[in-house]
């Protein structure tokens, strides 16, 4: 008996920010700079260059050190961003918990990737408590390697010995996703619960 072409998969591979969990880089210094002030800032200081070292492992402190060699100020408003990194974090994105849980209940394997720095993962379970029912997360601050580089999802895929063919990716980045399919994930781009469990429900991994 030959196997389907396309066989259930059994296990779901979660991006972390934007798809448990909601992150807003104004909301750390919301107290004291409009959002139209952090946009001139980030332009200015090239903050998602910035964010992507940190994520890669660069150590916070030389992220803020990076900053200030252009501008003083520039250091000042990224330390102040890191010392109150939590506000960053704006809850779990709605019906995702559920999500989770179904597939948790349902003996489907759960796993994180995420561009994370190692030094501010720690807040992200406590903001979103569905995290903590994921049975491992590779964080890219820790492992030096950050999406949408194929080596991430090559360690990934080897390190919880993973099947790509039957692994669900779960990103809201198309690049991301499109560098996990190229590796022979099964790819979604998230833009919310409710499609994604509409994708879910279809490949056979939550009941209709």
């Amino acid at each position: 008996m030959t196997e389907p072409d396309h066989p259930t998969p059994t296990t779901v591979l979660f991006d972390l920010g934007n798809v448990l969990i909601g992150w807003d880089q104004t909301g750390p210094l919301a107290d004291r700079m409009s959002a139209e002030d952090w946009q001139s800032f980030a332009e200015a200081a090239d903050f998602p260059a910035l964010n992507t070292a940190a994520d890669s492992g660069v150590p916070i402190t030389e992220i803020i050190e990076r900053a200030a060699e252009a501008d003083p100020r520039h250091g000042e408003i990224v330390a102040g961003y890191y010392e109150n990194f939590e506000k960053s974090l704006t809850g779990p994105i709605d019906g995702m918990a559920e999500i989770v849980a179904q597939l948790r209940d349902s003996g489907i394997r759960l796993l994180g990737l995420s561009n994370w720095s190692a030094e501010t993962i720690h807040h992200a379970p406590v903001v979103a408590p569905a995290i903590s029912e994921l049975e491992d997360i590779v964080v890219s601050g820790r492992v030096g390697l950050v999406k949408p580089d194929p080596a991430i999802f090559e360690l990934t895929r080897d390190r919880f010995c993973l099947d790509p063919a039957r692994t669900v990716f779960v990103d809201d980045l198309p690049a991301n996703v499109e560098a996990a399919e190229r590796l022979g994930f099964i790819g979604h781009v998230f833009s919310g619960a409710a499609s994604l469990r509409t994708d879910l429900s279809e490949r056979g991994l939550l009941a209709q």
